[in-house]
């Protein structure tokens, strides 16, 4: 994955449920009209582990169950088994539009986070980092739970269109075990989901892929649901 940092620019992100009965029809039909991510493995995925923030009224769990059309939330992210680059981020909503904004972060970065140094965050060079800091002594913001899973992703350039298909869920409470490969101490988060992230339009073409004769779309928070199970 690139470090290269990117502009913030907001976009439409819609997620959702589906049958895991269906996925075999929709990566045919994905794969037939939209390109593979270009940092996709021989079997056409990644594997994607997050930890989650959240303080201790869990403000950012409720804000989703409430479904408020303002609200962020932070986590920390790596790719496959290469926790050497990390990366810090913040989602943001308003008003159906989402925001990221990220900041690659080293190792021993990762671990003053993770062990919610915020005096030594607030001095970091990163305003995001020093964004979290702050947050975590002003909201008590703290580490929460930790999301594994398998993505695919497509891509299409007019829109600017990304879609991608998230299976084999994992949650674990456990700090300890964000940067473990092993599977013990994660717990199986029943589901699959579906995402859409577009710019200005979603194509017809796209729209039609995902939509038609596809049942049980449902809205879909990974965070949400592997809070709900730990």
């Amino acid at each position: 994955m690139s470090t290269t940092p990117k502009t913030p620019k907001y976009r439409h992100e819609l997620k959702y449920k589906i049958n895991p009965a269906f996925l075999p029809v929709l990566r045919q039909r994905l794969q037939a009209c939209m390109l593979r991510d270009l940092h996709a493995d021989e079997n056409g995925g990644y594997t994607v582990t997050s930890l989650y923030f959240d303080n201790c009224f869990d403000k950012a769990l409720k804000e989703k169950y409430c479904g408020l059309n303002r609200r962020e939330k932070f986590r920390l992210r790596y790719y496959d088994d290469k926790p050497d680059i990390v990366f810090l981020e913040k989602k943001q909503k308003h008003n159906g539009l989402c925001l990221k904004s990220s900041a690659a972060v080293s190792p021993e970065q990762c671990r003053r986070i993770m062990e919610c140094s915020s005096t030594v965050l607030t001095a970091d060079e990163q305003p995001l980092v020093q964004e979290l800091g702050i947050k975590m002594q002003t909201q008590l913001l703290r580490p929460k739970s930790s999301v594994r899973y398998r993505r695919e992703a497509f891509i299409y350039g007019p829109g600017n269109v990304r879609v991608t298909l998230d299976i084999s869920l994992l949650s674990c409470p456990e700090l300890e075990l964000f940067f473990s490969e092993k599977t013990a101490g994660w717990l199986p988060v029943p589901g699959c989901v579906l995402e859409v992230k577009y710019d200005e339009y979603l194509p017809h073409v796209i729209e039609q892929l995902i939509g038609y004769d596809i049942p049980q779309l449902q809205s879909f928070s990974k965070y949400a649901r592997c809070r709900a199970i730990i």
